[in-house]
């Protein structure tokens, strides 16, 4: 993966064991305790964030989807073939509709075990992950499982076409923001900082950019070159933006063509990149175990902090 930027001038096989081992059997029942449409932030002192994460689409005929600009927390990940899928993650407000929803990786379990047992949507996966997803500590949400929250549009060809009502599922959402719930902290911004125009992110057939916005205030996306919108037309932004550099591999798994999925690791350290306000920041992130959330610091050793608004996350090769 390659990055590149404008200025203005001037381990698998342990994971699986460990899910196996650690989590907590079944998944939560009852009816849909949520109502379609947007739930506002909640205030409240000393709740967890219930987080629903959803599995969404990201090739072209799954373009423009559809709740994006609701999710607290956006994860980019390469998947086969060197495309990206996107994993959201959705707290402080829940949309009436999310998708398309595709289907899970390996990725997805480690990087959700940093939650309170979140609710996982997906279309389904590789059949000898089913054990692993089943074990994990969160509660998964395959159509089968909510027959009536899931449906097919009938403008898009499949695979491209399956959506969520979130408001139809068992999910309930406490209305915490899940940026905070992991430990991300909304406030000012830290002294220096480079001011830059303009961040992309490529992966081997996919690449993101993001462009500051001083109007709006706002990082603008863009997805292999084309601006990124709502079905409705409008841009989506972003309030801050994490590259991450990781470590990509092969997993264990493979798709339904043999092509082998990569894996991930979103737990150890390294470095990142903030991008906020117009500027970045070079940062620290480190995660020392699967149950524990990604801190990020600075170098002076302070904890980064954010502006409010969506976070986007993107995972690149190291």
């Amino acid at each position: 993966m390659h990055l590149s930027r404008t200025r203005r001038p001037g381990a698998a096989s342990a994971l699986a064991l460990a899910l196996l081992t650690t989590a907590l059997a079944g998944c939560q029942g009852g009816g849909a305790t949520s109502s379609p449409g947007s739930t506002e932030p909640s205030t409240s002192a000393g709740s967890r964030a219930h987080v629903l994460a959803v599995k969404i689409d990201n090739v072209g005929p799954a373009r423009p989807q559809t709740g994006l600009d609701k999710a607290d927390i956006i994860y980019v990940e390469q998947v086969e073939a060197g495309l990206s899928r996107i994993l959201a993650a959705y707290s402080s407000r829940l949309p009436p509709v999310v998708g398309p929803v595709r289907s899970a990786r390996e990725t997805d379990l480690e990087l959700l075990s940093q939650f309170d047992r979140p609710t996982l949507a997906f279309s389904g996966a590789q059949t000898k992950l089913l054990p692993a997803i089943a074990a994990a500590p969160l509660d998964p949400l395959p159509p089968e499982k909510a027959p009536d929250a899931y449906f097919r549009s009938s403008d898009r060809a499949a695979p491209h076409n399956l959506y969520l009502r979130p408001g139809r599922t068992p999910h309930a959402t406490t209305g915490v923001n899940a940026a905070e719930d992991i430990g991300l902290r909304f406030a000012p911004a830290p002294p220096g900082g480079r001011p830059v125009a303009d961040r992309t992110v490529r992966y081997p057939a996919a690449r993101f950019t993001f462009t500051w916005s001083a109007e709006q205030r706002q990082w603008l996306v863009s997805m292999d070159g084309a601006p990124a919108r709502t079905p409705e037309g409008a841009g989506l932004g972003a309030a801050d933006v994490v590259v991450q550099y990781v470590t990509v591999r092969p997993s264990l798994y493979q798709d339904r063509w043999g092509s082998t999925s990569p894996y991930t690791e979103t737990v150890g350290s390294g470095s990142a990149v903030v991008l906020r306000d117009g500027k970045e920041y070079d940062v620290r992130w480190s995660r020392p175990a699967a149950g524990s959330t990604t801190a990020f610091t600075t170098r002076g050793g302070k904890r980064m902090t954010f502006a409010r608004g969506p976070v986007w996350i993107v995972f690149a090769q190291k």
